[in-house]
């Protein structure tokens, strides 16, 4: 009972079914008010009485046509009202379609609209009185009963108008509250999805490097001995497979609208003796020092670490190859860390993997969101890719 109430005094927004049906039952709910209202009044008032300035059955005829004009009181609720408020003056009948219909006006109209509505009802007393000569009441009595009922019509309507402006407020609020939970959502994933690209590029950057330098070793070396052969061969296939074995988990990953913070396996800083192991396995030179106080770093720290360390391979393979890689990492507890990978310039193999050049923009745009700073470029006869991280907890 008090959700049909609160749906009938706080409709839904105008378009859906649900307030249509609403809409049809608060109609037939004021028409059928307005008509107990006269069938009440006729009778005890003076539309019966002989004379009474219209006979009783035109009074009630024009009294039912004011009730049913109350189907239109939604979209012209002033213009409803003034045309009711006059025929009260002379329909008995009608005075409970005039008192509804100031209620509407009270309800959709501002205060002064409304007050001026129900003063105009009020007047509309002395007017009766004089039309019906040998009334039944004094005036006085006609007046306490209009601004009774006017004033009840005016304050209850003024507090329903409130009401549902304060109702449609709160649910505006609720909307808006939920898209903006919504554009969080989207944008967290949009966030995940950025970084699960970026961690992709690197690792596939990665792998495919060591596929291209194997397969350019058999090409260079048709006559390789059919053990070393066999070797590559298996290396080529583990890579390939290591790096469809993960691409294939971010595609899953990005075709997943539910996803927000997908966490795929992340390397750290002491995962970088393995990595160096496998660019030496496939002939790469390379010297790595690592500040054994430094290796207990955070897991975004070593992270990041790692990435810079695999993207220094990663172009060395590329544009250097068969040329000696420095690595150092270093750093003071507490206070940062530091990765410097140091390679001779070289010349880029003709049959090398073409680079995207987003490699090492990728790499700053990941320093950078660490709290670091990241220098790259040829000096003299070396290529230095030089980081500086935060000590981060």
């Amino acid at each position: 009972m008090n959700g049909l109430l609160f749906a009938l005094l706080v409709p839904k927004p105008p378009g859906s079914r649900r307030a249509v049906l609403r809409d049809r039952l608060a109609d037939a709910l004021v028409v059928f008010l307005a008509l107990l209202y006269g069938a009440v009044t006729v009778p005890l008032g003076d539309a019966m009485s002989p004379s009474a300035f219209l006979p009783w059955p035109v009074d009630v005829a024009i009294g039912t046509a004011c009730c049913l004009a109350l189907v239109a009181r939604r979209r012209w609720p002033v213009a409803v009202a003034s045309l009711l408020v006059p025929v009260s003056a002379v329909s008995v009948m009608a005075c409970g379609a005039a008192t509804l219909a100031l209620f509407t006006v009270a309800i959709r109209c501002r205060t002064r609209v409304a007050t001026a509505l129900f003063l105009f009802f009020v007047a509309t007393g002395p007017l009766y009185h004089e039309l019906h000569e040998a009334s039944a009441f004094p005036i006085w009595v006609d007046l306490i009963a209009r601004i009774v009922t006017g004033t009840a019509a005016l304050g209850w309507g003024k507090f329903i108008g409130a009401y549902r402006r304060l109702v449609h407020s709160l649910r505006a609020r609720a909307a808006q509250a939920l898209a903006e939970q919504q554009l969080r959502m989207e944008q967290a994933r949009l966030t995940e999805r950025t970084r699960i690209a970026r961690e992709m590029h690197d690792v596939l950057a990665h792998r495919i490097s060591l596929i291209s330098l194997h397969a350019g070793a058999l090409s260079i070396r048709p006559d390789a001995d059919p053990r070393d052969v066999t070797s590559v061969a298996e290396s080529i296939r583990s890579s390939a497979h290591d790096a469809l074995r993960e691409l294939r988990a971010v595609i899953g990953l990005l075709r997943d609208d539910t996803v927000v913070a997908a966490e795929l396996p992340q390397p750290e800083l002491r995962d970088v003796p393995e990595l160096i192991s496998s660019a030496r396995d496939i002939g790469m030179t390379v010297e790595y020092r690592c500040d054994p106080l430094v290796e207990q770093v955070s897991a975004l720290l070593g992270r990041t670490a790692y990435r810079l360390v695999q993207e220094g391979l990663t172009n060395a393979r590329k544009h250097a190859p068969g040329c000696h890689v420095d690595i150092v990492v270093g750093g003071t507890i507490g206070e940062g860390l530091e990765v410097e990978i140091v390679n001779p310039l070289g010349h880029a193999a003709p049959d090398s993997v073409p680079g995207s050049g987003m490699g090492l923009v990728g790499i700053t745009e990941r320093v950078e969101m660490a709290g670091g700073h990241v220098e790259y470029g040829a000096r003299q006869d070396k290529f230095r890719l030089r980081a500086q991280l935060p000590w981060l907890p």
